[in-house]
């Protein structure tokens, strides 16, 4: 049987072809048919750029139908889809082009890097378009098996190298049909879909639960509350990052009326604080349901549909995912003992791309991976994320590591070292800060107009702070706890 997951989804939108796949507010529309015809199209298109099974082709383009099409066509015919941050700048697609190597680099500009670069504009035009639409709909669908690769998405790595997490379609396939099956998805559901498509909350999660079961989403280009509370009467579920939900509060509108008719709302890809929890109730009657993932695992922990939703958790490892609490030295630990998350299932990865000592690391001989989070499981194996083995801070949902960002301000004129943190912030969860020893008097506006080319937006630092010296432990090692603990009420005049 094939496994390509392109060719699953190709059934379910030759039986849905009448039916609106991509809702769009103040747009045309999108019926499966027209995407089901724009998926063969980019296929041929990737085909005729000499894209074949096994072929990277990188992404950095803006969310569109296109976009969509452009993913589905790339598995379709056994491409390996990369996509990168729409924020990242030249520098950091430059390293990506790199160490993937891709056949074909889509962009929304001409970044002239290497590869056949094709362009992919906000409003589906440019040259891979017309090249698209010049193509037959009816694409050769490639005959893979389960343990190929789908898609390659990149994590930024604690010593500043990016890692590239190698995701198969059995991975992606096994998840999606787990998560369809766990949160009861219905025949007439109708989800938001306000997350970007570049990581795998919103490309593979969102997008997949839609494209198994042939239902409809409400396809906005970005996040924005306003628009979302205008159209919310015409959905039934919304997955979000918690700053979706906090957003959503500060609407007085957004209350228990207006939320009647959603059967669910769903957080991940950061932390959602238990005071956004309890209010989020107050105001809609809704518990949302949170859960645990990340790039090389898809989810792997939920909060139940049906049963207690609890503040401050993640909930269950899903069905054929095993989760375990480990001690330093790999040992299990017993129920409500804070030790690493572990997880092995059918929706891990199979290592990271051209790093076989790091993906050796990574994984016990056993077979399960270490994500690097801690965490503590109760006796009837509810988990909870109680912090990060490494400094990792999620901004916004989006994932910045403290080394890439410190390796570019030590290279500042006068600065001796600095400290990369995460604290508090009401509504990104967690904020970027510095601390610098050295050049007392660099000021944020300075710091952001040096990062401003240098990287994305998201990982530059929102305040920034100057000590004598950083506090060490008797190794010499920062303790950044310390210092996450003397800023932690840094956004605090905010919430």
């Amino acid at each position: 049987m094939n496994a390509n997951i392109a060719a699953r989804f190709r059934q379910v939108f030759e039986s849905n072809l009448d039916k609106v796949c991509l809702l769009r507010p103040g747009l045309a529309d999108w019926t499966y048919q027209d995407l089901l015809f724009a998926m063969g199209q980019y296929a041929n298109a990737l085909n005729s750029l000499g894209v074949e099974p096994g072929d990277r082709v990188m992404v950095q383009v803006e969310k569109t139908p296109e976009a969509i099409a452009l993913y589905l066509g790339c598995l379709q015919i056994g491409g390996v889809y990369v996509p990168v941050n729409t924020a990242y700048t030249l520098d950091e697609v430059a390293y990506f082009v790199s160490d993937a190597d891709p056949k074909v680099l889509v962009s929304s500009t001409d970044v002239n890097l290497g590869p056949s670069n094709m362009i992919l504009d906000s409003d589906g035009s440019g040259s891979l378009a017309v090249l698209a639409k010049s193509q037959s709909t009816n694409g050769v669908v490639a005959s893979l098996k389960g343990e190929e690769l789908a898609a390659i998405l990149y994590t930024s790595g604690t010593t500043g190298r990016s890692k590239g997490a190698m995701l198969s379609h059995d991975n992606l396939s096994s998840n999606a049909e787990t998560l369809v099956n766990y949160w009861s998805w219905q025949d007439n559901d109708i989800l938001i879909h306000a997350l970007p498509i570049y990581h795998v909350h919103g490309l593979f999660v969102a997008s997949h639960c839609v494209f198994l079961t042939g239902t409809t989403m409400l396809f906005f280009p970005k996040f924005e509350a306003g628009a979302i509370i205008q159209h919310i009467k015409q959905a039934t579920v919304l997955m979000g990052v918690p700053t979706f939900y906090t957003r959503l509060l500060e609407y007085s509108e957004f209350d228990e009326q207006l939320t009647d008719h959603m059967r669910l709302f769903i957080s991940g890809s950061a932390p959602l604080t238990e005071q956004t929890f309890l209010n989020f109730e107050e105001k809609t009657g809704h518990r949302i349901l949170e859960r645990y993932g990340m790039s090389e695992t898809g989810m792997i922990t939920s909060n139940p549909y049906d049963g207690d939703r609890l503040a401050g958790t993640v909930g269950y490892a899903l069905p054929n995912v095993q989760v375990r609490i480990t001690g330093d030295k790999g040992e299990v630990l017993k129920p409500e003992l804070v030790g690493g998350i572990e997880v092995r299932g059918p929706n891990v990865f199979s290592g990271y791309w051209r790093m076989p000592e790091k993906t050796a690391q990574e994984f016990r001989s056993d077979g399960f991976f270490v994500t690097g989070d801690m965490g503590v499981m109760s006796s009837d194996g509810r988990v909870s994320i109680v912090g990060r083995e490494k400094d990792l801070v999620i901004s916004g949902g989006l994932n910045v590591y403290p080394k890439e960002v410190e390796i570019l301000i030590d290279a500042l004129e006068g600065v001796k070292e600095s400290a990369v943190i995460g604290v508090p912030h009401p509504d990104f969860g967690e904020a970027v800060v510095v601390v610098i020893v050295g050049n007392s008097l660099i000021k944020l506006s300075e710091l952001d107009a040096y990062l401003k080319d240098r990287l994305a937006r998201f990982k530059q630092p929102k305040a920034i702070f100057h000590l004598n010296e950083l506090p060490r432990n008797a190794m010499g090692k920062v303790q950044k706890n310390r210092l996450r603990e003397l800023y932690a009420s840094t956004f605090k005049a905010e919430s």
